[in-house]
């Protein structure tokens, strides 16, 4: 991934509603201040930037008292099923810019289909420092950003949001890392159904690069392709505080950069997400910058690259 140029696809998503807290509409915008499309075509990359999804409420659906603005979390999910399909189908690069973490509803379901058109296997990279494995059945909020694995593994069907016969994940191709956050019906649902979690502790222990072996050898072997989902509250709110749902004990700088490093490496990753950051709750910017940095190492940045910035 580092020797090659890509097509860039950034894909907008002002998505708020899956959370219940206002402000991570504002994050695409953020991520363009901080210069993602610019630093990532100073690596050379082919970057086009598709704008902001502005979709209509999916008003066929029938509001549910247990999954919180369902009808814009829905519009939301059928645009960027659509959107990164089609980028993907193009052969570019899907990178959507969120918005909370319910936009990997329509994601993932989106390269879903792609992997399957293509016969091969889809895995979910999901670093984050929640499970997000909850359904309307078991969330105790309601709010939607907790739902999206569920969903995309065809455990939360509770409205007909996208088709039924839909390309699924397999939840034993998610592996879950920096998991500090789980909902005690949750932790049941992902012992049942078998998806990977790395909590820190795991990370603690064995350290995250012996982690992140584990993930791509397994990757590598089934010849998948990878989708990564990157919620700013993996990293430690210390370090990144622009996130509506701090959670402390996040992952460091330097892990995040190395899982970045050998995503890069390893040529497997066909799509990203950003999600959850809110702009409101920053600090001059310092999250939306740290973002940059790090998709700018899964793209090819390199330490001997990196310029160093006066104190």
């Amino acid at each position: 991934m580092a020797d090659t140029a890509k097509q860039i696809a950034l894909i907008g998503a002002p998505l708020e509603e899956g959370s219940g807290r206002r402000g991570a509409a504002m994050g695409p915008t953020a991520l363009r201040i901080a210069g993602i499309d610019t630093t990532l075509a100073e690596l050379g990359h082919g970057v086009t930037d598709e704008g902001d999804l502005r979709p209509l409420p999916a008003r066929d659906l029938a509001n549910h008292p247990r999954a919180n603005n369902l009808q814009v979390v829905a519009a939301f999910t059928r645009a960027l099923d659509a959107a990164v399909f089609d980028a993907a189908e193009a052969g570019r690069f899907p990178l959507v810019l969120g918005g909370d973490h319910a936009l990997s509803m329509g994601s993932v379901s989106g390269m879903a289909r792609h992997a399957a058109k293509a016969g091969r296997p889809l895995f979910v990279l999901w670093l984050d420092a929640h499970a997000d494995f909850n359904s309307p059945a078991t969330s105790p909020s309601g709010n939607m950003h907790g739902m999206p694995v569920a969903f995309f593994c065809g455990e939360a069907e509770f409205a007909p949001i996208l088709e039924k016969g839909r390309p699924l994940v397999d939840p034993k191709n998610v592996f879950q890392v920096g998991i500090r956050s789980v909902d005690a019906r949750e932790r049941e649902e992902i012992a049942e159904h078998g998806v990977n979690v790395y909590d820190m502790r795991a990370v603690d222990e064995t350290g995250m690069a012996h982690i992140m072996h584990e993930i791509l050898g397994r990757i590598r072997a089934e010849n998948g392709l990878l989708h990564v989902s990157f919620d700013v509250d993996f990293l430690d709110p210390d370090l990144a505080p622009g996130v509506g749902t701090t959670v402390p004990g996040g992952a460091t700088f330097r892990e995040a950069h190395l899982i970045m490093e050998m995503l890069c490496d390893s040529g497997l990753v066909s799509s990203l997400d950003l999600v959850e950051l809110n702009p409101f709750l920053d600090d001059r910017g310092k999250s939306a910058r740290i973002l940059v940095e790090l998709t700018a190492s899964l793209f090819g940045r390199r330490i001997l690259d990196r310029p160093t910035r006066s104190a």
